[in-house]
């Protein structure tokens, strides 16, 4: 039977995840590949925000590069954003593992 503190604990919790999940939507984590030539930045909810590429590196030659390039980025960002939501919940729950969550 859950006493009166352990539903109040639940219920911030439950707040704190909510927040963290807010904050997850406006944080972000940036990617890149070939030095720099391509950078994406993605949310920390794994959302492509934006993708910049050296105008230097294109040419009709080196089309497939780039595109591996970008994907690599992508790639890239999308690591670090889970990276940066995983240290976060972690965080939140003190490492415990919670079914459901991350």
């Amino acid at each position: 039977m859950m006493n009166k503190n352990m539903i109040k604990q639940a219920q911030q919790l439950q707040k704190r995840m909510m927040q963290l999940q807010e904050e997850l939507e406006s944080a972000t984590a940036e990617g890149s590949a070939g030095g720099g030539v391509v950078k994406v930045v993605v949310t920390g909810k794994m959302v492509v925000q934006s993708i910049k590429i050296d105008p230097e590196a294109v040419s009709k030659e080196e089309v497939e590069i780039l595109e591996d390039l970008v994907l690599t980025a992508v790639n890239d960002a999308i690591d670090k954003s889970q990276e940066m939501a995983n240290a976060k919940m972690s965080a939140l729950t003190g490492g415990m593992k919670i079914p459901g969550l991350m």
